[in-house]
């Protein structure tokens, strides 16, 4: 394949020399007509009479001089037509080198990426088209390097989480076996909590995997989200007495919104399980509902306010990643697996909505999930 070089070169380098033959002719055609008349009226007035075209040929009326003179004024445009041609030819291949090894340097990376090299970036020092792509191309890499590490922590976190409860089962069981372990109600309580944990963990993935690839189905119907809030702080009300914690709702007048009711009480018992579970132990955490209206459409508001730990700043971006946890213990009893709060995004824009949150370390955290009212 020619390179794209040698094609803009070559087209470049025949579109000056068209131009300047194209030039140097008419300059040539011009000089010598017009030289001649110059003569002509020249010999006309220096001679007192007029003469006609046919007494006498243009050429007979000049001279060895004048002839030495328009013969060194066609050199003369045929040196500067070649300078230009050989300017021009350098200056295409120049403009196509500007060009051309960018686009090399980013297929040189693409190169790369295919080897699995996603650290590597391309550097452009252009202001143009091209370095606009490169910088493009930089953030595809970026994106594909953090999306690679995130895939990495994610297997290692599953790994991780699965491994617990497993081991505890198989533990038990191998301990159940040899006689060491007595097989009584305590015990087989045990093993079945953790294994209620594995499947919830196991639920919750496919969930997941299933929101983020838009295969979610959801049963949308009229519902009353003040009724699903009611509902999940009534599930919550144990584990937050057991931290002397106080749970109170300011719930607003809203309509039936179209949403998934399950999914939706999934949401918001997620929400306050984590507002408790980090509230200190004679906190308090408000959940409020109110009807909103901005960028010209209806929402309804769910706020899930408490007056915890908080969130530090560099883990704020991080919150609705997938296993991520402020605790890098990763201690059960300091919090869950870490996929409840991703959970709630996804089922969140599943629904058409949206979720934020605001927080200060020491002064508890604000989680807001936004949902859109029908039409």
């Amino acid at each position: 394949m020619t390179s794209i070089t040698y094609r803009i070169t070559g087209l470049m380098f025949l579109a000056i020399t068209f131009t300047v033959f194209l030039l140097i002719f008419l300059a040539n055609q011009q000089m010598t007509n017009l030289f001649q008349n110059y003569l002509a009226d020249l010999y006309e007035h220096s001679a007192g009479h007029i003469m006609g075209p046919n007494m006498m040929g243009m050429q007979g009326m000049m001279g060895l001089q004048e002839q030495e003179f328009l013969s060194s004024v066609h050199d003369s445009l045929i040196w500067v037509g070649s300078a230009i041609i050989i300017v021009g030819l350098a200056a295409s291949y120049a403009l196509a080198r500007s060009i051309t090894v960018p686009l090399r340097k980013l297929n040189a990376g693409v190169r790369e990426i295919e080897r699995g090299n996603l650290s590597h970036k391309v550097e452009v020092d252009s202001n143009d088209e091209v370095q606009q792509l490169a910088a493009a191309f930089n953030r595809m890499v970026a994106a594909l390097e953090t999306n690679n590490r995130l895939r990495k922590q994610l297997l290692a976190d599953i790994a991780h989480e699965l491994k617990s409860p497993l081991a505890v089962i198989q533990g038990n069981l191998e301990g159940m076996i040899d006689g060491v372990i007595d097989t009584d109600k305590e015990q087989l309580t045990s093993l079945f909590e953790e294994s209620v944990h594995l499947n919830r963990l196991i639920n919750d993935l496919r969930d997941l995997s299933l929101a983020e690839a838009g295969q979610l189905s959801l049963e949308r119907a009229p519902a009353d989200i003040n009724q699903l809030v009611s509902h999940a702080v009534g599930m919550v009300k144990h584990l937050a007495e057991g931290k002397s914690i106080e749970v109170n709702c300011v719930l607003g007048e809203l309509p039936p919104v179209e949403v998934d009711a399950n999914r939706m009480r999934q949401v918001i018992f997620n929400l306050l399980t984590n507002a408790v579970r980090y509230t200190d132990t004679g906190g308090r955490v408000m959940v409020e509902t109110a009807a909103e209206r901005h960028e010209g459409k209806n929402w309804v508001a769910i706020s899930v306010r408490d007056t915890g730990q908080g969130i530090a700043p560099e883990d704020l971006p991080h919150i609705f990643d997938h296993f991520y946890r402020a605790d890098k213990s990763r201690n059960r009893k300091s919090g869950g697996t870490g996929i409840g709060l991703a959970i709630v995004k996804q089922l969140v824009e599943t629904h058409g909505g949206k979720v934020v949150v605001a927080s200060k370390p020491s002064e508890g955290s604000c989680f807001t999930v936004v949902l859109p009212m029908a039409a």
